[in-house]
């Protein structure tokens, strides 16, 4: 473990620091997840810090640690969302130059808001990993100093600064769950964490999709994944920090993954229950909580981050209504005449089924007693009342088949 070492002085040093451009995120009780876990659930609120995530930690806190000079050079980073912000929001408070290097793919609203900051932004590549290797030869070519996303152990001090938060707040906490891509967040909670109480558990949870850490700690070494596929784009890493690995191998007491389905009902679950709008990588803890024991213990899930574009959050509400029944779609085959639209109408409303969607073809058999196709998607208000309108067409002498939805 070179460089920095991850000490209590260090921590307590990144905590003073940080506080300088932090927002305060205080914990939030969560009756709704105590009450489904039998444990005492509180969220840490990081969607809710200036730039929207826990990244501006870090990145301030590894300014703090440079000499002027390095930071006369100017700095410079990759990152498709949180930490270009991060870094963009610390080199303005420090009267910094930087430049953000970022995926051609990032969505058009995280590469104005990290301009808005004042940043330069140069787009390459369709990935990060594109854009990283890009990065590093620019800081090459002009002498920039580089600021890792989370193979850093100053950025890693910086950002474990939320568990010095949650200690204060809650001395007795038995479980903190930390969302893992690189492991930065999770190097910095779990080390802090343990330094203040051993017995406390850090579980680290990963996308399904993108378990990168969860590999290499079974193997012992750091590796890379061939190819990473997750909702959750904060998370998407294929290679966890090689420098801060040992930390990680020594701190975090287990690995939950999450599939991208748990985190599209998650999603939901936040709105309706706390009407936080938190990104799918942020989710990753929340989503995690039911795969744990929690009886009489308190636990705290880090929500990182809440930047997500309208359009992914739209679909995400879409498919979480559609995962949890609250929408679907049936077929039913009516003969062709007059008054079955509402004889069918009638049945749905009994059972208090919405329809918001109907479509209607008379042309799928050449049998004009059963030649009209209804498609009717409804609203429901979960699978239990969905059966029940499903039955109640049966009973009534329709045949309804369940067709995917497509709202």
């Amino acid at each position: 473990m070179e460089g920095i070492m991850l000490t209590l002085e260090k921590f307590e040093e990144a905590s003073e620091v940080v506080r300088k451009v932090t927002q305060e995120t205080k914990l939030v009780y969560s009756d709704f997840y105590s009450a489904q876990t039998g444990g005492k659930v509180y969220l840490k609120p990081e969607n809710m810090q200036f730039t929207g995530a826990y990244k501006l930690r870090g990145a301030y806190y590894k300014l703090s640690t440079l000499s002027g000079e390095e930071r006369e050079k100017g700095l410079i980073t990759a990152s498709a969302g949180n930490h270009a912000q991060g870094v963009a929001y610390a080199a303005k408070c420090y009267g910094v130059r930087a430049v953000i290097v970022m995926p051609t793919t990032t969505p058009l609203i995280k590469v104005n808001r990290t301009k808005g900051y004042g940043a330069e932004v140069v787009l390459f590549g369709d990935v990060y990993d594109e854009a990283c290797g890009h990065a590093l030869e620019l800081a090459q070519q002009n002498g920039y100093t580089f600021i890792h996303p989370f193979d850093d152990p100053a950025v890693a001090t910086g950002q474990g600064t939320i568990a010095m938060e949650i200690f204060k707040e809650l001395p007795l906490v038995d479980y903190i769950l930390v969302p893992v891509g690189g492991g930065g967040l999770a190097t910095g909670v779990s080390t802090l964490a343990k330094l203040l109480n051993p017995k406390i558990r850090v579980i680290g949870v990963e996308p399904a999709g993108a378990a990168c850490l969860k590999e290499s700690l079974k193997q012992g070494r750091v590796v890379t994944l061939p190819r990473v596929s997750t909702i959750a784009d904060g998370t998407a890493v294929k290679t966890p920090g090689s420098s801060i690995f040992p930390y990680l191998s020594e701190n975090l007491d287990d690995i939950i993954t999450v599939e991208d389905e748990e985190l599209v009902v998650a999603f939901l679950d936040m709105v309706e229950n706390h009407k936080m709008v938190v990104e799918n990588s942020g989710l990753l803890t929340v989503a995690a909580l039911k795969h744990l024991d929690l009886k009489g213990k308190k636990a705290v899930a880090i929500l990182s981050g809440g930047n997500m574009d309208v359009i992914t959050m739209s679909s995400v509400v879409q498919q979480g209504l559609i995962l949890r029944n609250r929408i679907f779609t049936v077929s039913v085959l009516l003969p062709d005449k007059p008054g079955e639209l509402s004889r069918v109408a009638d049945v749905i409303a009994k059972e208090n089924g919405n329809v918001i969607k109907l479509e209607h073809n008379q042309f799928v058999s050449i049998n004009r007693n059963a030649a009209v196709e209804l498609r009717i998607t409804l609203e429901a208000f979960g699978t239990e009342h969905k059966n029940q309108i499903i039955d109640a067409l049966k009973e009534n002498g329709y045949q309804p088949k369940v067709v995917r939805t497509n709202i």
